[in-house]
């Protein structure tokens, strides 16, 4: 049914909308909330967390820390109840990590030659020290999907084996690909593929661009920002990290030189994408020996800060509504901070103002009251791989399978203006000041017309040009990537990239503070809906193939 005629349907929500639509008013019932979602906060809750006093919220640091306190006090003012066994923190349990880029490296045997790598020829970090050798096997783009009926190990035995795989996915430039269209799906992250690879017995994998891509590789993509990044941050891994073997990211080159003369990697990936059939094979006669070391590693925790505003329904109460962002950045070097106003101190303020408008309006006098839960998160470690997202999904504080919809904030302050992140790689409108790109809709259509159906009352720009995007793989680089792969539907809201993206240069005087409060309302209508409406947004697990 169509989110309207649901919303219509609902008698605690008492407004005919297409009358308040016109008049562009909210119902009396959603006043209190509404009002409180100021801009003078929300600047002044941005200038803190992204003040010199935080040092740039590395996770692991004191400022990134101090940050969780913050916000943990921010939902116990909020009056949500604590939603971790009695407490407003969810402990994450990392091991952190430096790589020796020196001492780890790539060597290949073939025919008498031998060659030896190390970065940046090849990008490794793995959390142990690690020495693995074995034959190899290309195994296309890696990828197992039974319900699209593809898999590039059906006909292959990798175990003990070394993989050699593709970026991304087949037929990625084909609009009727049934891996979504012009689209990523969940299977083109790297996340997805090693877990398979391990999942067939490989010891290791190898990552390889696709060599009749039409846009950057994961390795150049890097090049391009590792030279404004910190470059002393430690890598991060979850203690009980679903993945236990290395990978290496490689270069074309390499690629070539392992597949050897008698293999053509671009016309494979030809056939694969033309035929839509896997074309994996033995390399004969070449020996892998992939060796990671790192300087120093060591066990630490840091925080989900979490909070629940119970629903109102004696049975709906026990479904979920997550509202997210995250609290970590990029934390500070020689005298450098990586303030990280608009990723993610905005995102952060925005679940804690949304969490004191719904708690404001849930307890006034005339408010309205949401049906369902609401469990706000401000998630750690996102900058490190979603660290604590994954976290979060492998043990949920609610059942999953009860959790009906997710909103999650990662950088909602500023315009989208051209920078080296996007250049040729997505068209951005003249004007984004009051443009919203929301990114999830092909999994969810149901989720998308409610956003769409409040916007009503707020009159954003909605974007959905990202759902499109194969290049800069948005689709699986926020926190509710690991919840879309738990068959939620979940949006990222992302007000798009800038110059300052991950630069020391992202500060609080540069957000677009009435555009955020603009973001925060559509968000406090769109959660209420969700709470409230009698059918909740269905999740559409392939968009493009379920309907051939």
């Amino acid at each position: 049914m169509h989110t309207f005629m649901k919303i219509m349907l609902l008698p605690l929500l008492i407004y005919p909308l297409t009358l308040l639509a016109a008049a562009n008013t909210i119902p009396e019932t959603l006043e209190p909330g509404w009002t409180t979602i100021q801009q003078a906060t929300l600047k002044n809750d941005v200038s803190y967390l992204a003040s010199n006093r935080l040092q740039g919220r590395l996770s692991l640091s004191k400022g990134d820390d101090q940050a969780t306190y913050w916000i943990a006090d921010q939902f116990k003012k909020a009056g949500l109840k604590p939603a971790a066994n009695n407490s407003y923190l969810q402990a994450v349990p990392l091991i952190e990590f430096i790589p020796d880029k020196d001492k780890s490296t790539l060597s290949y045997s073939a025919n008498g030659k031998a060659i030896r790598w190390k970065a940046p020829d090849i990008s490794i970090q793995f959390y142990k020290n690690i020495r693995v050798n074995g034959g190899i096997v290309f195994a296309g783009y890696g990828i197992t999907a039974p319900e699209l009926h593809y898999d590039d190990y059906q006909n292959i035995d990798v175990r003990g084996k070394i993989v050699l795989i593709f970026e991304h996915e087949p037929q990625e430039t084909n609009p009727s690909s049934v891996f979504n269209g012009l689209a990523n799906t969940p299977y083109a992250t790297p996340y997805l593929k090693i877990l398979n690879a391990q999942q067939h017995g490989a010891i290791a994998v190898l990552i390889a661009p696709e060599p009749n891509r039409s846009h950057p590789s994961n390795q150049d993509r890097y090049k391009t920002l590792i030279k404004y990044l910190n470059p002393m941050m430690p890598a991060q891994v979850l203690v009980d990290s679903n993945i236990t073997i290395p990978s290496a990211t490689i270069s074309d080159k390499i690629a070539k030189i392992i597949a050897g003369k008698s293999i053509s990697l671009s016309a494979l990936q030809a056939t694969i994408d033309k035929q839509f059939q896997p074309q994996s094979q033995n390399i004969n006669g070449t020996k892998i020996t992939l060796v990671n070391k790192n300087t120093s590693s060591r066990t630490a925790k840091t925080y989900n800060a979490v909070g629940l505003l119970e629903g109102s329904d004696p049975k709906l109460k026990q479904e979920t509504i997550i509202i997210s962002a995250h609290h970590d950045h990029d934390g500070k070097y020689n005298n450098k901070i990586w303030h990280g106003a608009d990723d993610n101190a905005s995102g952060s303020v925005g679940v804690i103002t949304v969490a004191q408008a719904m708690s404001v309006n849930a307890n006034a006098r005339n408010g309205l009251k949401p049906k369902r839960s609401i469990l706000f998160v401000v998630f750690a470690a996102e900058e490190r791989g979603l660290l604590g997202a994954f976290y979060m999904a492998n043990h949920p504080l609610r059942s999953l399978a009860n959790t009906r919809a997710m909103i999650n904030f990662d950088m909602i302050g500023r315009n989208e203006t051209p920078s080296k992140q996007t250049d040729g790689l997505i068209e951005i409108p003249a004007d984004t000041t009051n443009r919203l790109n929301l990114i999830g809709a092909h999994y969810s259509p149901d989720y998308d017309r409610t956003v769409a159906d409040q916007n009503h009352f707020v009159d954003l720009t909605l974007d959905h040009r990202f759902d499109n995007d194969s290049a800069l793989n948005i689709f699986f680089r926020s926190d509710q990537f690991p919840f879309i792969l738990k068959d939620i539907p979940a949006f990222w809201w992302f007000t798009g990239f800038h110059p300052d993206y991950h630069h020391v240069t992202d500060t609080a005087d540069k957000i677009n503070y009435a555009k955020m409060q603009k973001i925060l309302r559509l968000a406090y209508l769109s959660a209420f809906a969700f709470a409230n409406e009698e059918v909740p947004p269905a999740f559409i697990k392939n968009p493009i193939g379920d309907k051939k």
